[in-house]
Protein backbone atom coordinates (compact mmCIF):
# COMPACT_ATOMS: atom_id res chain seq x y z
CA UNK A 1 0.00 0.00 0.00
CA UNK A 2 1.35 3.07 -1.25
CA UNK A 3 1.86 5.73 1.80
CA UNK A 4 1.98 9.31 1.21
CA UNK A 5 4.36 10.71 4.27
CA UNK A 6 4.73 14.23 3.10
CA UNK A 7 3.60 16.71 0.77
CA UNK A 8 4.96 20.04 0.77
CA UNK A 9 2.94 23.02 1.15
CA UNK A 10 2.47 24.40 -2.15
CA UNK A 11 2.10 20.65 -3.87
CA UNK A 12 -0.75 20.74 -1.23
CA UNK A 13 -2.57 23.85 -2.37
CA UNK A 14 -1.78 22.94 -5.92
CA UNK A 15 -3.43 19.53 -5.19
CA UNK A 16 -6.75 21.61 -3.61
CA UNK A 17 -7.57 23.35 -6.50
CA UNK A 18 -5.10 25.97 -6.40
CA UNK A 19 -4.22 29.63 -4.16
CA UNK A 20 -7.52 31.26 -5.48
CA UNK A 21 -9.42 28.16 -4.45
CA UNK A 22 -8.17 27.83 -1.08
CA UNK A 23 -9.24 31.83 -0.63
CA UNK A 24 -12.69 31.23 -1.38
CA UNK A 25 -12.77 28.27 1.13
CA UNK A 26 -11.45 30.18 3.88
CA UNK A 27 -14.07 33.09 2.91
CA UNK A 28 -17.09 30.65 2.44
CA UNK A 29 -16.21 28.92 6.02
CA UNK A 30 -15.42 32.68 7.66
CA UNK A 31 -19.24 33.37 6.49
CA UNK A 32 -20.79 30.17 7.21
CA UNK A 33 -19.26 30.19 10.80
CA UNK A 34 -20.94 33.71 11.59
CA UNK A 35 -24.50 32.87 10.67
CA UNK A 36 -24.80 28.70 10.96
CA UNK A 37 -24.47 28.60 14.72
CA UNK A 38 -27.07 31.56 14.90
CA UNK A 39 -29.42 30.79 12.21
CA UNK A 40 -32.04 29.55 15.12
CA UNK A 41 -30.87 32.75 17.42
CA UNK A 42 -31.89 35.03 14.28
CA UNK A 43 -35.28 33.30 14.04
CA UNK A 44 -36.58 33.71 17.63
CA UNK A 45 -34.68 37.30 18.29
CA UNK A 46 -35.24 39.52 14.95
CA UNK A 47 -37.97 37.48 13.68
CA UNK A 48 -39.46 37.05 16.61
CA UNK A 49 -40.47 33.31 15.55
CA UNK A 50 -41.53 30.80 18.48
CA UNK A 51 -38.46 28.28 18.79
CA UNK A 52 -40.08 25.40 17.37
CA UNK A 53 -41.64 27.20 14.31
CA UNK A 54 -37.72 28.24 13.77
CA UNK A 55 -36.23 24.49 13.83
CA UNK A 56 -39.42 22.83 12.33
CA UNK A 57 -38.36 25.25 9.23
CA UNK A 58 -34.33 24.54 9.56
CA UNK A 59 -34.89 21.07 9.43
CA UNK A 60 -37.23 20.87 6.59
CA UNK A 61 -34.60 23.24 5.01
CA UNK A 62 -32.03 20.99 5.06
CA UNK A 63 -34.12 17.75 4.44
CA UNK A 64 -35.44 19.13 1.34
CA UNK A 65 -32.02 20.66 0.86
CA UNK A 66 -31.43 16.78 0.42
CA UNK A 67 -33.77 16.59 -3.31
CA UNK A 68 -31.19 18.60 -4.87
CA UNK A 69 -28.31 15.93 -4.35
CA UNK A 70 -29.39 13.49 -7.95
CA UNK A 71 -29.12 16.76 -9.86
CA UNK A 72 -26.01 17.94 -8.39
CA UNK A 73 -24.67 14.06 -9.23
CA UNK A 74 -25.54 14.34 -13.15
CA UNK A 75 -23.98 18.04 -13.18
CA UNK A 76 -20.85 16.72 -12.21
CA UNK A 77 -20.84 14.10 -14.08
CA UNK A 78 -21.26 16.05 -17.12
CA UNK A 79 -18.23 17.36 -16.48
CA UNK A 80 -18.73 20.95 -14.07
CA UNK A 81 -16.45 21.35 -11.24
CA UNK A 82 -15.62 25.10 -10.43
CA UNK A 83 -19.40 26.03 -11.41
CA UNK A 84 -20.84 23.34 -9.38
CA UNK A 85 -19.03 24.55 -6.32
CA UNK A 86 -19.68 28.62 -7.22
CA UNK A 87 -23.46 27.69 -7.28
CA UNK A 88 -23.65 25.83 -4.02
CA UNK A 89 -22.33 29.13 -2.89
CA UNK A 90 -24.32 31.67 -4.87
CA UNK A 91 -27.89 29.65 -3.99
CA UNK A 92 -26.56 30.46 -0.02
CA UNK A 93 -25.94 34.22 -1.27
CA UNK A 94 -29.81 33.62 -1.96
CA UNK A 95 -30.66 32.26 1.41
CA UNK A 96 -29.35 35.25 3.03
CA UNK A 97 -30.63 38.02 0.97
CA UNK A 98 -34.64 36.05 1.68
CA UNK A 99 -33.04 36.24 5.47
CA UNK A 100 -32.40 39.67 5.46
CA UNK A 101 -35.61 40.32 3.44
CA UNK A 102 -38.21 38.40 5.94
CA UNK A 103 -40.34 41.02 7.80
CA UNK A 104 -41.03 39.86 11.28
CA UNK A 105 -43.32 37.15 12.22
CA UNK A 106 -43.41 35.55 9.10
CA UNK A 107 -42.45 32.07 9.28
CA UNK A 108 -42.57 31.17 5.57
CA UNK A 109 -39.94 33.54 4.08
CA UNK A 110 -37.75 32.04 6.97
CA UNK A 111 -38.28 28.85 5.74
CA UNK A 112 -37.65 29.40 2.27
CA UNK A 113 -34.24 31.21 3.19
CA UNK A 114 -33.50 28.11 5.24
CA UNK A 115 -34.12 25.74 2.21
CA UNK A 116 -31.62 27.61 -0.21
CA UNK A 117 -29.17 27.65 2.44
CA UNK A 118 -29.94 24.01 2.84
CA UNK A 119 -29.73 23.54 -0.65
CA UNK A 120 -25.81 25.44 -0.54
CA UNK A 121 -24.48 23.04 2.42
CA UNK A 122 -25.84 19.71 0.77
CA UNK A 123 -24.51 20.30 -2.87
CA UNK A 124 -21.19 22.03 -1.99
CA UNK A 125 -19.68 18.90 -0.13
CA UNK A 126 -19.87 16.60 -3.40
CA UNK A 127 -18.68 19.49 -5.60
CA UNK A 128 -15.64 20.50 -3.41
CA UNK A 129 -14.59 16.69 -3.17
CA UNK A 130 -15.36 15.81 -6.94
CA UNK A 131 -12.82 19.03 -7.60
CA UNK A 132 -10.73 17.76 -5.66
CA UNK A 133 -11.02 14.23 -7.65
CA UNK A 134 -10.50 16.30 -10.69
CA UNK A 135 -7.35 18.16 -9.72
CA UNK A 136 -5.00 15.66 -7.40
CA UNK A 137 -5.23 11.70 -7.03
CA UNK A 138 -3.95 8.32 -5.28
CA UNK A 139 -3.03 9.06 -1.61
CA UNK A 140 -2.51 12.47 -2.79
CA UNK A 141 -6.05 13.41 -3.20
CA UNK A 142 -6.50 12.11 -0.01
CA UNK A 143 -4.66 14.36 2.05
CA UNK A 144 -6.24 17.06 -0.33
CA UNK A 145 -9.22 16.42 1.37
CA UNK A 146 -8.23 16.40 4.49
CA UNK A 147 -6.50 19.76 4.04
CA UNK A 148 -9.53 20.95 2.81
CA UNK A 149 -11.58 19.97 6.11
CA UNK A 150 -8.99 21.26 7.95
CA UNK A 151 -9.43 24.69 6.35
CA UNK A 152 -12.85 24.66 6.43
CA UNK A 153 -13.39 23.80 10.37
CA UNK A 154 -10.84 26.87 10.77
CA UNK A 155 -12.87 28.80 9.16
CA UNK A 156 -15.52 27.84 10.89
CA UNK A 157 -14.25 28.39 14.43
CA UNK A 158 -12.88 32.06 13.31
CA UNK A 159 -16.21 33.08 11.96
CA UNK A 160 -18.12 31.54 15.06
CA UNK A 161 -15.49 33.15 17.44
CA UNK A 162 -16.26 36.80 15.65
CA UNK A 163 -19.94 36.67 15.81
CA UNK A 164 -19.86 35.46 19.47
CA UNK A 165 -18.17 38.87 20.20
CA UNK A 166 -20.57 40.47 18.30
CA UNK A 167 -23.80 39.15 20.08
CA UNK A 168 -23.81 42.07 22.25
CA UNK A 169 -25.08 44.23 19.57
CA UNK A 170 -28.20 42.65 19.55
CA UNK A 171 -30.55 41.97 16.78
CA UNK A 172 -29.02 44.46 14.96
CA UNK A 173 -25.66 42.83 15.42
CA UNK A 174 -27.12 39.70 13.76
CA UNK A 175 -28.39 41.50 10.92
CA UNK A 176 -24.88 42.76 10.25
CA UNK A 177 -23.48 39.14 10.39
CA UNK A 178 -26.30 37.87 7.82
CA UNK A 179 -25.25 40.78 5.55
CA UNK A 180 -21.40 40.21 6.28
CA UNK A 181 -22.31 36.21 5.24
CA UNK A 182 -24.20 36.98 2.08
CA UNK A 183 -21.23 39.41 0.79
CA UNK A 184 -18.64 36.57 2.41
CA UNK A 185 -20.47 34.00 -0.07
CA UNK A 186 -20.54 36.36 -3.38
CA UNK A 187 -16.85 36.63 -2.63
CA UNK A 188 -16.17 33.36 -2.63
CA UNK A 189 -18.59 31.89 -5.33
CA UNK A 190 -16.40 34.42 -7.68
CA UNK A 191 -13.58 33.04 -7.15
CA UNK A 192 -14.56 29.45 -7.05
CA UNK A 193 -15.69 30.33 -10.30
CA UNK A 194 -12.77 32.03 -11.66
CA UNK A 195 -10.61 28.49 -10.86
CA UNK A 196 -12.52 27.64 -14.43
CA UNK A 197 -11.92 24.11 -13.67
CA UNK A 198 -13.60 21.36 -16.11
CA UNK A 199 -13.49 18.01 -16.38
CA UNK A 200 -13.80 16.37 -19.84
CA UNK A 201 -15.45 12.83 -19.71
CA UNK A 202 -16.73 12.73 -23.50
CA UNK A 203 -13.23 13.50 -24.86
CA UNK A 204 -11.45 10.83 -22.88
CA UNK A 205 -10.75 7.93 -25.73
CA UNK A 206 -13.22 4.96 -25.79
CA UNK A 207 -10.65 2.23 -25.24
CA UNK A 208 -9.39 4.26 -22.04
CA UNK A 209 -12.61 5.35 -20.33
CA UNK A 210 -13.86 2.87 -17.93
CA UNK A 211 -17.81 2.37 -18.72
CA UNK A 212 -18.39 -0.15 -15.70
CA UNK A 213 -21.60 1.06 -13.45
CA UNK A 214 -21.36 2.77 -10.13
CA UNK A 215 -20.32 0.38 -7.33
CA UNK A 216 -24.00 0.34 -5.46
CA UNK A 217 -21.58 0.96 -1.79
CA UNK A 218 -25.05 -0.32 0.07
CA UNK A 219 -23.45 -1.17 3.20
CA UNK A 220 -20.61 1.76 3.14
CA UNK A 221 -24.08 4.11 2.32
CA UNK A 222 -26.02 2.50 4.94
CA UNK A 223 -23.13 2.45 7.68
CA UNK A 224 -22.28 6.43 6.97
CA UNK A 225 -26.44 7.11 8.12
CA UNK A 226 -24.82 6.19 11.81
CA UNK A 227 -21.31 7.16 11.04
CA UNK A 228 -22.02 10.52 11.13
CA UNK A 229 -23.94 10.74 13.98
CA UNK A 230 -20.22 11.30 15.10
CA UNK A 231 -20.57 14.66 13.77
CA UNK A 232 -23.56 15.89 15.88
CA UNK A 233 -22.09 14.11 19.28
CA UNK A 234 -20.30 17.60 20.23
CA UNK A 235 -22.60 20.16 19.42
CA UNK A 236 -25.86 17.87 20.23
CA UNK A 237 -25.63 15.14 22.58
CA UNK A 238 -22.66 16.47 24.86
CA UNK A 239 -23.89 19.58 25.76
CA UNK A 240 -27.62 17.85 26.36
CA UNK A 241 -25.97 14.97 28.66
CA UNK A 242 -24.01 17.65 30.40
CA UNK A 243 -26.38 19.67 31.44
CA UNK A 244 -29.85 17.40 31.77
CA UNK A 245 -28.25 14.49 33.09
CA UNK A 246 -24.51 15.63 35.04
CA UNK A 247 -25.86 19.44 35.79
CA UNK A 248 -22.81 20.24 35.10
CA UNK A 249 -21.84 23.97 33.55
CA UNK A 250 -22.25 25.25 30.13
CA UNK A 251 -18.72 25.81 29.77
CA UNK A 252 -17.78 22.36 29.51
CA UNK A 253 -19.41 21.91 26.50
CA UNK A 254 -18.47 25.08 25.48
CA UNK A 255 -14.58 23.83 25.99
CA UNK A 256 -15.43 20.66 24.35
CA UNK A 257 -16.93 22.19 21.16
CA UNK A 258 -13.58 24.73 20.93
CA UNK A 259 -11.25 21.48 21.81
CA UNK A 260 -12.82 19.53 18.98
CA UNK A 261 -12.64 22.13 16.56
CA UNK A 262 -8.88 22.65 17.27
CA UNK A 263 -8.20 19.11 17.33
CA UNK A 264 -9.72 18.72 13.88
CA UNK A 265 -7.93 22.01 12.43
CA UNK A 266 -4.51 20.35 13.88
CA UNK A 267 -4.82 16.65 13.23
CA UNK A 268 -7.04 16.09 10.32
CA UNK A 269 -3.96 16.06 7.78
CA UNK A 270 -1.33 14.33 10.32
CA UNK A 271 -3.85 11.49 10.51
CA UNK A 272 -4.71 11.27 7.51
CA UNK A 273 -1.51 10.72 6.59
CA UNK A 274 -0.28 8.44 8.94
CA UNK A 275 -3.51 6.24 7.90
CA UNK A 276 -2.50 6.26 4.55
CA UNK A 277 -0.42 3.00 4.98
CA UNK A 278 -3.78 1.25 5.62
CA UNK A 279 -6.46 0.26 3.04
CA UNK A 280 -8.99 3.09 2.77
CA UNK A 281 -11.93 0.37 3.87
CA UNK A 282 -9.77 -1.24 7.14
CA UNK A 283 -9.04 2.95 8.28
CA UNK A 284 -12.82 3.44 7.99
CA UNK A 285 -13.73 0.30 10.03
CA UNK A 286 -11.24 1.45 11.99
CA UNK A 287 -12.95 4.90 12.68
CA UNK A 288 -16.15 2.62 13.76
CA UNK A 289 -14.29 0.89 16.68
CA UNK A 290 -12.70 4.01 17.71
CA UNK A 291 -16.50 5.81 17.54
CA UNK A 292 -17.69 2.75 19.21
CA UNK A 293 -15.28 3.22 22.08
CA UNK A 294 -15.64 6.39 22.62
CA UNK A 295 -19.55 5.94 23.10
CA UNK A 296 -18.63 3.42 26.03
CA UNK A 297 -16.05 5.38 27.30
CA UNK A 298 -19.46 8.35 27.12
CA UNK A 299 -21.63 5.25 29.19
CA UNK A 300 -19.20 5.09 32.02
CA UNK A 301 -18.56 8.44 32.42
CA UNK A 302 -21.82 9.51 32.82
CA UNK A 303 -21.75 6.73 35.35
CA UNK A 304 -19.82 8.88 37.53
CA UNK A 305 -22.18 11.45 38.78
CA UNK A 306 -21.75 15.17 38.78
CA UNK A 307 -18.25 15.45 40.73
CA UNK A 308 -16.04 13.10 38.24
CA UNK A 309 -18.72 12.78 35.43
CA UNK A 310 -17.71 16.25 33.27
CA UNK A 311 -14.28 16.37 33.44
CA UNK A 312 -14.62 12.35 32.36
CA UNK A 313 -17.02 13.30 29.57
CA UNK A 314 -14.72 16.10 27.96
CA UNK A 315 -12.16 13.35 28.69
CA UNK A 316 -13.83 10.98 26.66
CA UNK A 317 -14.57 13.42 24.05
CA UNK A 318 -10.79 13.54 22.56
CA UNK A 319 -11.39 9.66 21.95
CA UNK A 320 -14.37 10.47 19.95
CA UNK A 321 -12.80 13.60 17.94
CA UNK A 322 -9.96 11.58 16.82
CA UNK A 323 -13.21 8.95 15.41
CA UNK A 324 -14.44 11.78 13.90
CA UNK A 325 -11.29 12.58 12.29
CA UNK A 326 -10.37 8.82 11.22
CA UNK A 327 -14.08 8.91 9.86
CA UNK A 328 -13.62 12.22 7.74
CA UNK A 329 -10.31 11.28 6.32
CA UNK A 330 -11.42 7.97 4.52
CA UNK A 331 -14.73 7.35 4.06
CA UNK A 332 -15.11 10.30 1.23
CA UNK A 333 -11.94 9.41 -0.30
CA UNK A 334 -13.14 5.72 -0.49
CA UNK A 335 -15.55 6.78 -2.15
CA UNK A 336 -14.04 8.86 -5.13
CA UNK A 337 -11.45 5.28 -5.33
CA UNK A 338 -14.23 3.20 -5.79
CA UNK A 339 -16.28 5.16 -8.35
CA UNK A 340 -15.33 5.25 -11.80
CA UNK A 341 -14.80 8.75 -13.42
CA UNK A 342 -17.91 8.68 -15.61
CA UNK A 343 -20.49 8.45 -12.25
CA UNK A 344 -18.09 10.53 -9.49
CA UNK A 345 -20.62 13.07 -9.15
CA UNK A 346 -23.96 10.41 -8.46
CA UNK A 347 -21.59 8.70 -6.40
CA UNK A 348 -20.83 11.46 -4.62
CA UNK A 349 -24.38 13.01 -4.54
CA UNK A 350 -25.49 9.19 -2.97
CA UNK A 351 -22.64 9.92 -0.43
CA UNK A 352 -23.81 13.28 0.57
CA UNK A 353 -26.99 12.00 0.86
CA UNK A 354 -26.31 9.32 4.10
CA UNK A 355 -24.65 11.83 5.16
CA UNK A 356 -27.18 14.58 4.85
CA UNK A 357 -29.79 12.03 6.25
CA UNK A 358 -27.34 10.66 9.32
CA UNK A 359 -27.09 14.67 10.06
CA UNK A 360 -30.76 15.32 9.31
CA UNK A 361 -32.11 12.29 12.06
CA UNK A 362 -29.43 12.10 14.53
CA UNK A 363 -31.19 15.21 16.70
CA UNK A 364 -34.15 13.74 16.78
CA UNK A 365 -32.73 10.57 17.80
CA UNK A 366 -30.29 11.93 20.25
CA UNK A 367 -32.90 13.43 22.18
CA UNK A 368 -35.63 10.80 21.77
CA UNK A 369 -32.67 8.37 23.51
CA UNK A 370 -31.75 10.76 26.18
CA UNK A 371 -34.43 10.51 28.87
CA UNK A 372 -34.12 6.98 28.64
CA UNK A 373 -30.93 6.92 30.65
CA UNK A 374 -27.09 6.75 29.40
CA UNK A 375 -27.43 3.16 28.53
CA UNK A 376 -30.44 3.75 26.15
CA UNK A 377 -28.14 6.39 24.22
CA UNK A 378 -24.72 5.58 24.36
CA UNK A 379 -25.16 2.05 24.62
CA UNK A 380 -27.48 2.00 21.10
CA UNK A 381 -24.84 4.74 19.71
CA UNK A 382 -22.15 1.62 20.59
CA UNK A 383 -24.20 -0.86 19.04
CA UNK A 384 -24.94 1.23 15.90
CA UNK A 385 -21.97 1.68 14.94
CA UNK A 386 -20.01 -1.36 15.75
CA UNK A 387 -22.44 -3.21 13.18
CA UNK A 388 -22.04 -0.16 10.53
CA UNK A 389 -18.26 -1.06 10.86
CA UNK A 390 -18.22 -4.74 10.44
CA UNK A 391 -20.61 -3.62 7.43
CA UNK A 392 -18.07 -1.57 6.05
CA UNK A 393 -15.08 -3.97 6.35
CA UNK A 394 -16.86 -7.10 4.87
CA UNK A 395 -18.18 -5.18 1.66
CA UNK A 396 -16.60 -6.22 -1.33
CA UNK A 397 -14.94 -3.69 -3.25
CA UNK A 398 -16.28 -5.84 -6.56
CA UNK A 399 -16.06 -2.30 -8.71
CA UNK A 400 -12.29 -1.12 -8.18
CA UNK A 401 -11.43 -4.57 -8.73
CA UNK A 402 -12.77 -4.78 -12.17
CA UNK A 403 -11.71 -1.75 -12.98
CA UNK A 404 -7.91 -2.99 -12.15
CA UNK A 405 -8.44 -5.47 -14.64
CA UNK A 406 -7.30 -4.96 -18.92
CA UNK A 407 -10.20 -3.74 -20.83
CA UNK A 408 -12.31 -6.34 -21.28
CA UNK A 409 -11.07 -8.75 -18.57
CA UNK A 410 -14.70 -7.78 -16.71
CA UNK A 411 -16.36 -9.54 -19.41
CA UNK A 412 -13.96 -12.59 -19.55
CA UNK A 413 -14.51 -13.17 -16.01
CA UNK A 414 -17.98 -13.14 -16.10
CA UNK A 415 -18.27 -15.55 -18.90
CA UNK A 416 -15.42 -17.98 -17.03
CA UNK A 417 -18.10 -18.18 -14.59
CA UNK A 418 -21.12 -18.22 -16.56
CA UNK A 419 -19.57 -21.79 -18.32
CA UNK A 420 -18.58 -22.98 -14.86
CA UNK A 421 -15.03 -22.76 -15.36
CA UNK A 422 -13.68 -20.20 -13.20
CA UNK A 423 -10.46 -19.41 -12.29
CA UNK A 424 -8.09 -21.42 -11.03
Amino acid sequence: MATTTKIPPRALVRASGGPRYAVALAVDALGTGLLRPFLLLYGVTVLRLSAPDTGIAMTVGVVVGLVCMPAVGRWLDRGARSTVVAASMLVRVLGVALLLATPTGNVWLFAAAALFLGIGNQAWPAAHAALVATVAHGRERDTALAAGRALRNAGLGAGALLATACLAGGTTALQALAAVTGLAYLAAATLAWSVHLHAHPAATPAKDRDDGPAPRMRALLAANVVYAFCLNVPEIALPLVLVTQLHASPVWSAAIFVANTVLVVTLQVPVTVLMSRFSRRTVLALAGVVLTASYLGFLVATSLGHGWGAPAVATVSVVCTLGEIIYAGSATALVTALAPAHVLGRALARFQLSTGLGLAVSPAVITALAPHGSAALWGSFAGATLLSASAVATEKDQGAAQRLMPPGASRLVSSAIASGDGLK
